[in-house]
Formats: C-alpha cells, structure tokens, sequence
C-alpha cells in the first residue's frame, strides 16, 4: 500500500481540533510554571499524550523547560483522539500514546493490517517504548457494593446489580476493558443496553464517574487511580488484557527536530523517569 504523507493527510482543521493545553504545571520538587522559565526562548514544543499522563507529564517537563528554556505546551486526550489530530493535521512535534494501536495506525512501517490508510506520520526511527502501566478495577469511596475483584465483578454483572464505567471504544482503557469482559465471556453490547455500563470519553471520564460515585466501580490505569485518589481492589492480569505500553514518537513535519529530539531524551532519564514512578507508571527508557 502506498504511504500518505503528512503533507498529502492535511485535512481541513475544525475549530478546537487541537485543543492544545496550557503549560507544564510544577515540577517534581519545583514551583513556578514553565513559561516562567522558558521566555528566553523562541522554541516551542507542541505534544499530543494520553490524558493518562497529565499529571506526571506536566511535571516531568517543567525541569526540562527550565534547562533547555523550551516552551512546551500540551494537548492531553484519549490516543484515539490525538492520532484523528494528527492525521486531520493538526500542529504537533511529539506524541505519545497509551496504546501501540494508535501509533501503529499513523506508522509506515507498521503492520499494514493495523495502518490500513498508509499513513506516514511519524518519525518510525525515533519512536521507542517509555513507559508501562497497570488496568486496574477502582471503587468509589466506602466501595458500596463491596466488589473485591474482577472475578467478583464479573458476576455482579451477569447479575445485573452494579453499574461500570468503561472507556469508549476508540480509547486504549476501553479497548482493555473490553478485553477483559471477553475474558469472562460477558457480552459487552447486552451488558450496555441492559444499563450495567456507562463509558467516558477518555479515562479521566472514567475516573470522575467512579470518584463522583455515579458508577459502583470503574476501569482505569493505575496511574489515574493513584492521581484520583480511588482505592484499587484488583489489577488486570496479562492474560485479560495484555500489558499496556506507552510509545512515543516524533511527529513527522516538526519544524522543531533538535528541540523535539532533546525532550524524548530528557524523558528517558532519571528526573522524568521520577516522576512518572511517583503516580505508578514503570518507566522502560531509563
């Protein structure tokens, strides 16, 4: 199949396609916002992550801008979404997402069964894993409906007696999340028009849904769960979903290559890599 480049995939933008966030937040062990830091310099970094990484990205970066005097700004959303952006060409130097899938669709030298529009949109040799993240099964406050497990939830749903919040079906959590129903043989589309299942449109939603206590228990990353504050009563075994890798790339048509070069780098070290530990990610680049 013939590759689309970058150029030739530019669509027209709707307005807010790139909703790009504002800058990094404090560091790990810093104060001050970045753009305070970074004023010296004309460089600015446009990065596309999983709304997983929000917490821990923004802090990670802020000793980056600090040192480099990089101005980075950030566009956290599910990977789904992000990789529509990018494709839709939307501006942006790096992205990173929660799931092999969606950087594979915009990779040429990606499976052809998985890229299946040839896209062209990534630097494929500055690509790498960065981190490793658990899918956990998390319970409002007090945990009303007592659920230990998945196994136990697994049976409140053949039940019908609680209610789960999942990721949509474009989003990594979701798509682990419906990995995991099939482990248990539960039919997905039955336990949804039966009103057991609510989705959110990004794992945030997720979290919110369950930190609300608007759903008995929700799918989400150990990292939100830790962010959120929400008790975990069971991590998802490799045998129900499969391990949940983060890569990340530079963005084909960068008109900031060392600058974008220089960040994944940074992101490779210790200082990153402490950060990302602080919220339960499993750094792999360090």
């Amino acid at each position: 199949m013939k590759s689309i480049t970058r150029k030739q995939a530019i669509a027209s933008i709707g307005a807010g396609a790139a909703a790009v966030a504002g800058l990094g937040l404090a560091g790990c062990g810093s104060s001050g916002p970045a753009a305070a830091t970074s004023a010296a310099s004309d460089e600015k970094l446009i990065v596309f992550a999983a709304a997983s990484m929000t917490e821990s990205l923004t802090k990670a970066t802020e000793s980056f801008s600090k040192d480099a005097g990089t101005e980075v700004s950030f566009n956290f959303d599910s990977s789904g979404t992000l990789k529509t952006q990018i494709q839709e060409g939307a501006e942006c130097d790096v992205f990173i997402s929660a799931g092999q899938k969606q950087m594979n669709q915009l990779d040429a030298t990606a499976d052809p069964e998985v890229n299946t529009e040839g896209l062209d949109l990534i630097e494929s040799d500055t690509r790498f894993n960065i981190l490793q993240n658990e899918v956990t099964l998390v319970v409002p406050e007090g945990n009303p409906k007592g659920i230990q497990n998945f196994e136990d939830l697994a049976d409140h749903l053949t039940a019908g007696d609680v209610k789960l919040a999942m990721g949509n079906s474009d989003v990594p959590v979701g798509q682990y999340t419906q990995k995991i129903l099939k482990y248990f043989n539960l039919n997905e589309d039955e336990l949804a028009d039966s009103g057991v299942i609510t989705y959110g449109t990004n794992v945030k939603e997720v979290a919110t849904q369950v930190s609300e206590a608007a759903v008995d228990c929700g799918v989400i990353y150990r990292t939100d769960a830790v962010s959120a504050g929400l008790t975990v009563v069971d991590c998802a075994t490799k045998d129900m979903c499969g391990e949940v890798v983060y890569p990340i790339a530079i963005v084909k048509g960068t008109k900031h290559e060392d600058a974008a070069k220089s960040y994944l780098e940074f992101l490779k070290g210790s200082e990153a890599s402490a950060c990302f530990e602080e919220v339960g990610f499993k750094p792999l680049s360090a």
